[in-house]
């Protein structure tokens, strides 16, 4: 923050009239939390001299200063040398505004020494990337700067953490270390569950200028409170092939893969419009036996990443993998079903709400064919059929749009005009 920080520590930069740390304070007194340790070395006096014992927000505050810069992890050490609790763990420079007690059940339910809080974000290239199984279940980390010529998912660390005693016994005493870059890594090598809690709610990062005025711009907005999980948010469903990338019949290869012209651009608009961006794709190729688990989300990281260079996200990405056909050479029998899941049912919209209180009334379903519309039809939501991919040419259901459009690019713009 250059000059700004030199006088005052940036957890105490201003949002809407008062010090981030203070609406963090707030949100943890909100969500039943009664002590909270503030981990401090740079300006300490400007914070203590604010909060004091932290009897005016009827919450107990303590300190531990450093003598020497710790890091995000050597700091909770420092603190909690002897733990035998769980922490509750927030960056002071980052906006923070979700359902904590969502988050500490979820902990509590998975059986996890850790559980991190991580969404997808419109800079994934300088931000710690995770991969997790199917379970969610955090299995790699990758922390900035990132290689090249590597295709990672577009799911980010988003510095709030639940984390039990065993991992705070995994930092080292009285030397610098970072929890993405030495606890948590180190921690999976040695067998210890890290679990990954999703959330499409208000975290981002305000220690840049430009980030420290785009919290401020979305504060006096009403987003950082819109964004809440208790307040249900409209998403645009998207289907995947000839709607964001070239229709390929059975797309199995990541190089085959082509993102279509203006698609980042375009669900950039409707993450700037307040939408979930949200994929939902049927997935056959898995059953026939044409690609792995493994190789679809290659594909996937694929689009991500290549979104995510345009400043574009995609909150999840739902599939479906099986096929109700049998008689392929390759095909993988158990996953030879009918389900509940594949378009046009609506398993896949069901999922999505459950995990992101979604309105779906005010939703939208983006696609290319009549098993789109109809999809749409069945959840209750609007659909826009695009004219790209197979235009509407299918003709497998007699189901009609709300409205018809040339591409992506037309159908957000009529979405978000």
């Amino acid at each position: 923050m250059g000059e700004i920080s030199r006088t005052i520590p940036k957890p105490m930069l201003p949002i809407g009239g008062k010090p981030i740390l203070e609406h963090q304070v707030e949100l943890l007194k909100n969500s039943g939390i009664t002590s909270v340790t503030f981990c401090t070395k740079h300006l300490s006096t400007v914070i203590e001299d604010h909060f004091g014992d932290g009897k005016k927000w009827g919450i107990k505050i303590n300190y531990s200063i450093e003598d020497i810069p710790l890091g995000t992890a050597g700091c909770l050490r420092n603190a909690f040398p002897d733990c035998e609790d769980e922490l509750l763990v927030l960056y002071g420079d980052v906006m923070t505004y979700l359902d904590l007690d969502k988050m500490i059940r979820y902990h509590a339910a998975t059986g996890a020494d850790a559980t991190l809080a991580v969404h997808s974000n419109d800079h994934p290239h300088d931000s710690d990337i995770l991969e997790v199984d199917p379970t969610m279940k955090v299995v790699l980390i990758h922390p900035k700067p990132h290689p090249a010529g590597i295709w990672l998912p577009n799911l980010t660390n988003a510095a709030v953490y639940v984390l039990g005693p065993e991992i705070i016994k995994q930092i080292p005493v009285g030397r610098p270390s970072d929890c993405a870059h030495d606890i948590f890594p180190e921690a999976i090598r040695k067998g210890l569950k890290l679990q990954a809690y999703r959330t499409a709610e208000y975290i981002k990062d305000a220690g840049t200028p430009e980030r420290y005025r785009k919290v401020s711009r979305d504060w006096d907005s009403g987003t950082v409170i819109r964004w809440h999980r208790k307040n249900p948010r409209p998403a645009v469903f998207l289907d995947r092939d000839g709607v964001l990338i070239e229709e390929v019949g059975h797309l199995h290869r990541q190089e085959d893969l082509r993102v279509l012209p203006g698609i980042g651009a375009a669900i950039r608009r409707i993450n700037q419009a307040g939408f979930l961006a949200i994929l939902i794709t049927n997935q056959p190729v898995i059953a026939r036996g044409l690609c792995s688990f493994n190789d679809l989300r290659t594909l996937h990281n694929k689009l991500e990443t290549l979104l995510g260079r345009e400043g574009a996200r995609l909150d999840a990405i739902y599939f479906c993998p099986h096929h109700p056909d049998s008689g392929f050479p390759e095909e993988i029998p158990e996953l030879k079903i009918d389900c509940d899941c594949r378009k046009p049912a609506t398993g896949m919209i069901k999922q999505a709400c459950s995990e992101f209180n979604i309105d779906l009334a005010g939703s939208w379903l983006i696609g290319d064919t009549t098993v789109d519309l109809e999809t749409a039809r069945r959840a209750g939501i609007k659909s826009i059929l695009v004219g790209t991919g197979y235009g509407g040419r299918d003709g497998r259901y007699p189901v009609k749009p709300e409205i018809r459009c040339r591409d992506l690019q037309a159908a957000v713009a009529h979405i978000t005009y």
